[in-house]
């Protein structure tokens, strides 16, 4: 029996074997599957689940972005990818998407800590992937990191350290909650998706 406080999951892959393998992986280390489909068939559940897990590769991530906006805007898009093109990439970060995983370097551990990472707040990307991204944040005229406050330009530069928002809370002397407000407004400031698309910009244009 999972406990309330468990992450609820749904897996979306078309390869039902890996589909549940994943599952069964999460369900070992205190994950609460609740439900699986192929090609969003049946549709993944849309209120209460905090992690949705899709196959990226052709209509998946339109999906994916489609379910999460009628939600209750506590659900994270991890997206899984069998070739990290630039494109592919780039284009999840700027919908909204949490976190970026191979398939080819999935196990158990890299798994179920990305995915206590994006229920934390966090991101995570293919780290041969950064360069280009940022690259390509640069050429967004729209977004722009320039004229962040102090703090905000400190939250920055300790999440692209990694560190979890109750980590930057204790370094700052922030409450949680004020870390969570910091992030939000250098959101919209920049006008970026989520908390990578915000960092790679910030790094690119030199504000951290």
């Amino acid at each position: 029996m999972r406990g309330s406080n468990a992450p609820k999951v749904w897996i979306d892959d078309n390869h039902s074997i890996f589909r549940r393998g994943l599952a069964a992986c999460l369900h070992a280390d205190g994950f609460d599957v609740i439900g699986e489909s192929a090609g969003f068939a049946p549709p993944p559940r849309r209120y209460g689940l905090d992690v949705l897990v899709f196959e990226a590769e052709g209509p998946g991530l339109a999906r994916a972005v489609d379910t999460a906006k009628v939600a209750d805007g506590s659900m994270h898009l991890v997206a899984l990818l069998r070739a990290p093109t630039e494109e592919l990439v780039c284009d999840a970060v700027e919908a909204g998407v949490a976190a970026v995983l191979l398939r080819s370097e999935l196990n158990p551990a890299t798994l179920s800590g990305c995915l206590r990472s994006v229920v934390s707040g966090n991101a995570t990307l293919p780290s041969g992937m950064l360069p280009r991204l940022l690259d390509r944040a640069a050429n967004g005229d729209r977004h722009s990191g320039r004229g962040l406050r102090p703090r905000e330009v400190d939250v920055l530069r300790l999440l692209a350290e990694g560190e979890s928002t109750k980590d930057i809370a204790d370094e700052l002397c922030y409450s949680e909650r004020t870390v969570k407000n910091v992030i939000h407004d250098v959101l919209v400031k920049m006008n970026c998706r989520n908390r990578a698309h915000a960092v790679a910009l910030a790094t690119r244009q030199g504000v951290i």
